[in-house]
């Protein structure tokens, strides 16, 4: 396999070779599920912990009216458990309808705007 482009200003130019059987190995290791046609045009399902992560995420900033970035991805990962999951809710939030982002002097500040 060779791939080529850029990343920036800098050309890239790689190969990857590979024996009959680790190539096998790799396929196994990343399963693709096939997606049907059917399957492709529906609105994929979120499971109701994701539901209720995002409804205490706009419920965390609604009570405080406004949290700077820092502060607000603490309270998400506490609120999940988890960074990764914390960040995904602060995303989230940032692209609603109902939270408007200003710039802070140090970090983003996000406004409940209901």
């Amino acid at each position: 396999m060779r791939i080529r482009g850029q990343i920036g200003d800098w050309p890239v130019d790689l190969t990857i070779e590979l024996e009959p059987a680790e190539w096998a190995q790799l396929g196994r290791q990343i399963e693709v599920p096939v997606v049907t046609e059917a399957a492709a045009t529906t609105t994929p399902v979120v499971s109701r912990q994701d539901d209720g992560q995002w409804s205490a995420a706009r419920e965390v900033l609604r009570q405080a009216g406004q949290m700077n970035g820092p502060e607000l991805l603490d309270r998400l990962e506490g609120l999940t458990g988890s960074t990764a999951a914390g960040k995904r809710l602060l995303v989230r939030l940032r692209h609603s309808s109902e939270v408007k982002v200003e710039s802070g002097a140090d970090a983003p500040v996000y406004h409940w705007v209901g």
